[in-house]
C-alpha cells in the first residue's frame, strides 16, 4: 500500500473517531437533564408522617422544585427546639401557644395555618372506665383516673403531649402513678402500645384512622372543641440562622398553602377510611 493511502485512511479513522466521541457528548433529544437538589430539611410531627400524608406531600413538592426534603418527625417541641438550634429549615407542627412564643422570640418567621383535624381518646372496646359517653374530655379523663385504668402518655412535649396536660389540668388532675404510663414516643408507636396493652390513649384523628386496621382500639370520647388540632408550617429566622435552606424553606412554606396542597387535602383518606384525615385551612 502506497504512503499516500494510509495516510488518507488513517485521517479517515482519526474523523471517524472524533464524531463518535462528539456524538458521545451531545445530549439524546427528549432526554431531561438531571435536576440537582439542594437539601431541606423539615422538622414536623410524627402526625404527618405516621398519617402517610407527607409520603404523598413530599414527592409532589419535590416534582416542582429543585430540593430534596430530608423529613425529621419528632414531637412538636422536639421539632421547634430544633429550628431554635438552626438544626432544620422548616417546621410544620401542631402546638399553637409554643408556635406563638417562638415567633415572638425572633426564631421563627412566615407563620401560616395549613390544615386541621382533632383528637380522639381511644381505648379498649371493653372500656373499663366508662369514659364512652362523657359529656368532655376533661370528664373522661376524670373517669380514667377515677378508675386508675391504665393511660399510655406520649410524654415527648409534642403538641399532642402539650393537648393532654391541659386536658388533666382541666379536670384537676395532675396524673402520676403506675396506671399513668410515658411512652416517650411518637404517635405511631404509642398507640402500638396503647392497643397491646389494653390501655386508653390520647391521638390525632389522622394517626389513629391510618392505623385502626392494626389496632384494638376504639374511639371513646371525640366532638369536644377542646379537642380541636390544627398545624401551622414557619420558617427557621434566617437573621438567628444564616446558613439555614430559606429559599428551599420558602418554597415548602408556599406549597402547604398553595391550592395543589390545600385541595389534595380534601380527598387524603376519603377513600380508604371513609372521611378525610385532615382539613384545609388555607383555601
Amino acid at each position: 500500500m502506497r504512503k499516500s493511502t494510509v495516510i488518507a485512511v488513517s485521517l479517515s479513522v482519526a474523523l471517524a473517531l472524533l464524531i463518535v466521541v462528539a456524538g458521545c457528548g451531545e445530549k439524546k433529544s427528549g432526554t431531561a437533564e438531571p435536576v440537582e437538589r439542594a437539601e431541606l430539611i423539615l422538622a414536623t410531627t410524627t402526625s404527618t408522617q405516621d398519617s402517610g400524608l407527607l409520603d404523598e406531600w413530599i414527592p409532589m413538592f419535590e416534582k416542582d422544585n429543585p430540593y430534596s426534603v430530608k423529613v425529621i418527625a419528632v414531637g412538636s417541641g422536639e421539632a421547634m427546639q430544633m429550628g431554635r438550634d438552626g438544626e432544620c429549615d422548616v417546621m410544620l407542627v401542631h402546638s399553637p401557644s409554643a408556635e406563638e412564643q417562638m415567633v415572638a422570640e425572633g426564631y421563627a418567621v412566615d407563620r401560616r395555618a395549613v390544615m386541621h383535624n382533632d383528637f380522639l381518646i381511644v381505648g379498649p372496646a371493653s372500656d373499663p372506665a366508662g369514659v364512652k359517653g362523657a359529656a368532655s374530655a376533661a370528664e373522661a379523663f376524670a373517669a380514667i383516673y377515677g378508675a386508675r385504668s391504665r393511660f399510655i402518655s406520649r410524654g415527648d412535649e409534642s403538641g399532642t403531649h402539650t393537648k393532654e396536660l391541659s386536658i388533666w389540668k382541666k379536670a384537676g388532675i395532675e396524673p402520676q402513678g403506675e396506671w399513668y404510663v410515658e411512652s416517650g414516643k411518637g404517635m405511631g408507636d404509642t398507640l402500638r402500645i396503647a392497643s397491646e396493652d389494653g390501655a386508653y390513649t390520647l391521638a390525632d384523628r389522622g394517626t389513629y384512622l391510618s392505623m385502626k386496621d392494626e389496632l384494638d382500639l376504639e374511639v371513646l370520647c371525640e366532638g369536644d372543641p377542646a379537642l380541636f388540632n390544627n398545624y401551622h408550617v414557619m420558617n427557621v429566622n434566617p437573621e438567628k440562622w444564616p446558613d439555614v435552606n430559606y429559599e428551599g424553606a420558602k418554597a415548602f412554606n408556599d406549597f402547604c398553602v398553595s391550592a395543589e396542597a390545600q385541595e389534595f387535602l380534601d380527598e387524603f383518606g376519603v377513600d380508604e377510611y371513609g372521611q378525610q384525615l385532615f382539613y384545609p385551612d388555607a383555601l
